[in-house]
Parts: C-alpha cells; sequence; structure tokens
C-alpha cells in the first residue's frame, strides 16, 4: 500500500501549468514539521514536492498561496531523468488524491476539498437567543440533515 498524510503549509505559491494532454498540473512545495526536535531543540521542517492534477490542480492554483495551512492525501512516487550533463536524477513526489484546508491564519480555517473540489456550502440555521452554558437553541427543523 502506497498512502501518504502531510499536514503542513506551502512554500511557494502553486505553479499550474496545461500538459500536452490538455489537463491541469500543479506543482508547489509542503513544509512539514518534523516530530522530534534536533540537539538545539528545533524542530525542522521538511520541503516536500506535491503534484496535483486536473480539477484539483486548478482548485489548486485557484485558491492557494504560499503559508496556507492544508492537509495533502495522496501517494508517493519516484521518478528519473537524464540531465543536460548525463547524470540521472531522481526525484520523489506527492501524488495529491485529496486536499483540505487544516487551518492557517486566514479566513480559509476550517474549509474542506474533498475528492477534488470544494465541498458544498451548507446551509446556515438561522441564529436564536444563547441559552444557559453559550450554546444556542436550534429548531430541528432548520439542521440540513
Amino acid at each position: 500500500m502506497n498512502k501518504v498524510i502531510l499536514i503542513g503549509n506551502l512554500a511557494n505559491d502553486p505553479e499550474v501549468r496545461t500538459a500536452q494532454s490538455g489537463n491541469s498540473v500543479c506543482n508547489f512545495r509542503l513544509a512539514v514539521q518534523r516530530r522530534m526536535p534536533n540537539q538545539q531543540g528545533v524542530r525542522e521542517a521538511d520541503f516536500l514536492n506535491i503534484v496535483a492534477f486536473r480539477h484539483t490542480a486548478d482548485f489548486c492554483a485557484r485558491y492557494l498561496t504560499k503559508g496556507t495551512r492544508i492537509a495533502v492525501e495522496g501517494s508517493i512516487q519516484n521518478r528519473s531523468y537524464d540531465a543536460q550533463d548525463g547524470s540521472k536524477r531522481y526525484i520523489t513526489e506527492i501524488i495529491a488524491d485529496n486536499i483540505e484546508f487544516a487551518g492557517s491564519k486566514g479566513a480559509d480555517r476550517g474549509t474542506d476539498v474533498a475528492d477534488h473540489a470544494a465541498a458544498p456550502a451548507r446551509p446556515q440555521p438561522m441564529a436564536q437567543a444563547p441559552v444557559a452554558g453559550g450554546f444556542t437553541e436550534v429548531d430541528d427543523d432548520e439542521l440540513p440533515f
């Protein structure tokens, strides 16, 4: 099984291009903090290459910017190519299947992106006066489920 789940911040703005097939391809780097601090007590970060295709690529290019905190679900892929100097170069990338906002400094906190498309907006129940304990009473007929 080849499955990876990462949470981190975009290290650069996404770059989108159109492949020869006509599909969108989006690349960006994700900064993911390591679990354990180094000997100086600093938690270093790994910068991982992320690739998204089609609708996910279009979404990333449109809504993600440097610094945005996201969760990426996908798979690890290795590829190689011959450099101009004749040496063989190897690249490890994460191919994104699903991307979700994981909270950030901005207003995108709590927004979900699943199966390559933005989640539909839920109708919000009408606000009622707060009751004991700080909760808001909501009529069952106003619930969206």
